[in-house]
């Protein structure tokens, strides 16, 4: 299984990439992108899944803050991203209209939650079936716990190997993840979307607190609980967990193996269609 973080690709590319917002470029950016993996990976890993970012995420419920300050960011940017993302959406549901592979989009849950939950399901129910993560996001090494579980970054070009994920998620839920908005554990909610400075967190604190949590008192153990629930990905909410399950076992997407030549042909990707066959 072949798990695509398909928003962060298709957003990593366009921003390296320096493209125009242009529909026909970005399709078929990613397009060519999802080929050359399932070619590279497929014989090892199997099919592609499209993991997609819901609407209305779970941890913004939890704590407000999460990913906040991203908006103000990308007002700052050259890029169209109402543009940018109505296209990647498009896509979307392009892939999942025509193409063979599994296209999850959960309402309430993000990509992280979708692969997360198909790597820890296959890891239990599918006698450790090999899994590839296409991402360069940290947060995944923690999958890697796992011995199924391997990550591809599409940025270096590299495997990410990880010797000890569980250490390597006590260090992401105390120090937090300044791109979510989560602040270290010494620091309150706000810090991001107030523009303010980080409580710094020295090595000796950050060794106490991975030995014990609730060492510096209680405020900072419950800043630790909400970093915990936001980074930690077995923390996510039982019923978006089935939610996830539910939409993957409910596609049947070897239907649409007919569908992709039509659909190259109509998009006038005429490069894309010299190698039709490495898309199905």
């Amino acid at each position: 299984m072949i798990l695509i973080d398909y928003s962060a690709i298709a957003v990593a590319n366009v921003l390296v990439m320096k493209m125009d917002v242009k529909e026909n470029l970005i399709r078929h950016m990613i397009l060519n992108s999802l080929r050359a993996y399932r070619k590279r990976f497929k014989d090892n890993y199997g099919e592609l899944v499209i993991c997609c970012d819901g609407s209305n995420n779970w941890r913004r419920t939890v704590y407000p803050q999460y990913k906040a300050s991203r908006r103000t960011s990308r007002e700052k940017s050259h890029l169209d991203w109402d543009e940018l993302f109505r296209i990647i959406n498009s896509v979307r549901d392009e892939l999942k209209e025509n193409f063979p592979y599994h296209v999850c989009h959960v309402e309430g849950a993000e990509a992280d939650d979708i692969i997360a939950q198909l790597a820890y399901n296959t890891a239990t129910f599918n006698h450790y079936e090999p899994v590839l993560i296409i991402s360069g996001d940290k947060d995944f090494a923690q999958l890697q716990v796992m011995d199924n579980v391997e990550q591809f970054s599409p940025m270096t070009k590299k495997f990410i190997e990880e010797p000890n994920p569980r250490s390597h998620l006590m260090n992401l839920v105390l120090s937090g993840d300044t791109s979510d908005g989560v602040p270290n554990v010494l620091s309150n909610d706000n810090v991001f979307v107030e523009g303010l400075r980080q409580t710094p967190l020295s090595k000796k604190k950050r060794e106490m607190l991975a030995d014990d949590p609730e060492c510096l008192g209680s405020d900072v153990y419950r800043n630790f609980l909400r970093n915990q629930k936001m980074i930690d990905l077995t923390e996510i909410p039982s019923s978006v967990k089935q939610d996830i399950i539910n939409n993957f076992k409910g596609q049947d997407p070897w239907t649409n193996k007919g569908k992709v030549f039509p659909y190259l042909v109509q998009n006038r990707l005429k490069s894309l269609l010299e190698n039709v066959q490495e898309f199905i």
